[in-house]
């Protein structure tokens, strides 16, 4: 048909009837589960939390993705040099630009209370498997935080009430001058004296910068008290327990770790560590379901570690929050950490570290305390055997009780 003037007339005005803006394409779904890892990779906490932790935490990762091959999960990680100011810029980064869903590990009480404030104003999920503070679940406990493995009630609670039910009446603290320390005695000091015990006088150390503690240990020993209580952890607690066997303190006095882990114990040596007393809610060698574990994480730790219980923690609550974001479905996952930390209370835990547990509703997780006494040199038969088992707090008994936090959650 040959073209003319009329019908290219006809066209000009039918293009001008088409909107001329262009059709934008539509951004792509991010369905990558993206965890950020906050712990101590340089400081005193290095060997307690540190690459070990984070090696449990790509063992989860691992595990699911091998389970779930169309689910992505990335990982990623942070020193936050026991400051909270440098691990709320890091977690506000991350979240902001960096298309984090969750936090875990956050091994430091005063990094962990400035971080959950953050992951509660963003809608992101904290699952915290390392610090201390019951107040996590307590005065400042938010729905978007689910607190793992220990805190200031639990693991006093188990090892305060044993050795003054044993005769160990009598206490004198050497303990670290910041918030973890602090927090540790004062909760022991309670669980002491409603086992009929008490506290004949105590000695705050600077940390993290002390490596001389003979002042203290004189302390301790004029004090006549029958237990020494370090409140202490990492690597100023190993200086502490070495320097009290040089004072040979432990003559005289029986020695109460309130918070060790095997990796001290390792640290140490049981020449330096036989005869501590002191809880954890994991242990490698434990049963069968835990020695699986160490069978799996093995080839991806250093020879002759063996993971402690902030550690295993980490595996733990990496685990159950993909189970629970495969359940609920990424897109939902990502869009909300307080519903999926809400999904994962409602959802039963179950892992070879800890076993069968829950969530409760003020995000407590709740799992059985073993009360261990190290071994001597000449019990121990293989790398690892380290622990004497002497006594066990059943999950439900190993926890505050919810009605005592204050947690706002928690609906009577």
């Amino acid at each position: 048909m040959p073209i003319t003037r009329r019908l290219l007339l006809g066209a000009s005005s039918a293009a001008a009837l088409v909107p001329t803006h262009r059709v934008r394409a539509q951004p792509a779904v991010d369905k990558t589960i993206r965890l950020g890892m906050l712990t101590d990779m340089s400081g005193p906490y290095r060997d307690v939390t540190g690459p070990t932790g984070v090696a449990c935490a790509r063992q989860a990762i691992a595990e699911f993705t091998a389970a779930h091959p169309e689910t992505k999960v990335e990982l990623v990680v942070a020193d936050h040099q026991n400051k909270p100011d440098i691990a709320v810029g890091t977690v506000r980064e991350w979240f902001d630009r960096g298309g984090v869903d969750a936090i875990v590990g956050v091994d430091s009480s005063a990094v962990a209370l400035a971080c959950t404030t953050v992951c509660a104003d963003k809608d992101k999920a904290h699952l915290n498997t390392g610090a201390g503070t019951s107040a996590l679940t307590g005065a400042n406990c938010n729905a978007n935080t689910v607190h793992w493995t220990l805190d200031t009630w639990n693991l006093p609670h188990s090892t305060a009430t044993a050795v003054v039910k044993s005769g160990g009446d009598s206490w004198f603290f050497i303990t670290a001058d910041y918030t973890f320390g602090h927090i540790f005695q004062r909760d022991t000091t309670e669980f002491i004296q409603a086992a009929g015990g008490k506290v004949v006088g105590s000695a705050k150390f600077p940390f993290p910068e002390t490596t001389d503690f003979s002042a203290y240990l004189l302390q301790a020993q004029a004090s006549g008290a029958k237990v020494a209580g370090f409140a202490a952890s990492g690597a100023n607690f190993i200086n502490l327990v070495k320097q009290a066997r040089e004072f040979g303190l432990d003559k005289t006095m029986q020695l109460a770790a309130i918070a060790c882990f095997i990796t001290d114990v390792q640290a140490m040596g049981l020449p330096v560590a036989q005869g501590l007393i002191l809880t954890e809610n994991f242990y490698w060698d434990l049963n069968d379901r835990s020695r699986a574990f160490m069978q799996r994480i093995k080839p991806s730790l250093p020879a002759g570690v063996f993971p402690n219980m902030d550690q295993a923690g980490s595996y733990a609550a990496t685990l159950h929050y993909l189970k629970t974001v495969q359940a609920m479905g990424v897109a939902q996952a990502k869009q909300s950490g307080r519903d999926t930390i809400a999904a994962m209370k409602r959802m039963p835990t179950d892992d070879d570290c800890f076993g069968p547990g829950l969530i409760r509703e003020d995000g407590r997780k709740i799992h059985p305390a073993y009360l261990f006494r190290v071994k001597k040199p000449e019990e121990s038969h293989y790398a690892g055997d380290v622990y004497t088992l002497l006594a066990t707090t059943p999950a439900d008994q190993a926890f505050r009780p919810i009605s005592e936090g204050g947690c706002k959650l928690v609906h009577s």
